[in-house]
């Protein structure tokens, strides 16, 4: 159910359970990529497909996603095969970081904080659809990792929205939902989701050194 990425060279600190987006599941070079660079921090790194997204696979057709309670209900069994020595961090890449954060407020796994790479704040140029209301009620530090210029919620939106309660941001330069900067920025797609990594890991190392 679990596909495991681990450092080869230190102990981990802490797992990171780490949920795909709508469209593409965890076989996506963004998953595998994100999955080996935090790996590579000393925090194991878990990747699964919710039910529907295993169905596409095997029957080799796009499928949308499920309704949410459905992708809770399975996100929540997938933690039951979580490691129980090391501290539970769990987030995802857009769909699969909101279902995290939904999660967080229900789960009754031990969450030690909530990482969401591209939040899907609202559908594109819906900005009175927000998908914020549950914020107040996630009870352990929640980051995002934010494109600069993600239609789901640009840097400049997000400065005049208002939350029940704003989680932390990490910003990457130029980034659209992918964390893709455009080629005349000067920074690479690369450099963006290293820097993504590391700033995960740093706020995973660091919640680790409070509990």
């Amino acid at each position: 159910m679990i596909e495991w990425f681990k450092s080869a060279t230190q102990p981990a600190i802490a797992q990171f359970i780490f949920a795909h987006g709508a469209g593409a599941g965890s076989g996506s070079d963004f998953m595998q990529h994100m999955a080996k660079l935090i790996s590579a921090q000393g925090i194991d790194v878990g990747l699964f497909d919710f039910e529907y997204m295993q169905i596409a696979k095997q029957t080799q057709k796009r499928r949308p996603p499920e309704r949410a309670p459905k992708l809770l209900a399975y996100y929540e069994q997938v933690l039951t095969n979580a490691q129980p020595n090391l501290p539970l961090f769990i987030g995802g890449k857009s769909m699969g970081g909101r279902m995290a954060s939904m999660l967080a407020c229900t789960s009754t796994q031990p969450i030690a904080g909530v990482l969401a790479f591209g939040y899907p704040f609202h559908p594109p140029g819906k900005l009175d659809k927000l998908r914020t209301d549950h914020f107040a009620d996630i009870p352990c530090p929640f980051l995002v990792l934010q494109g600069e210029r993600d239609t789901f919620g640009t840097r400049e939106e997000l400065k005049t929205l208002s939350m029940p309660k704003q989680p932390s941001y990490v910003w990457l330069s130029d980034g659209d939902h992918s964390l893709k900067p455009r080629k005349k920025s000067g920074v690479s797609e690369l450099q963006n989701r290293e820097t993504a990594a590391l700033e995960a890991s740093k706020f995973i190392a660091n919640r680790v050194e409070q509990l």
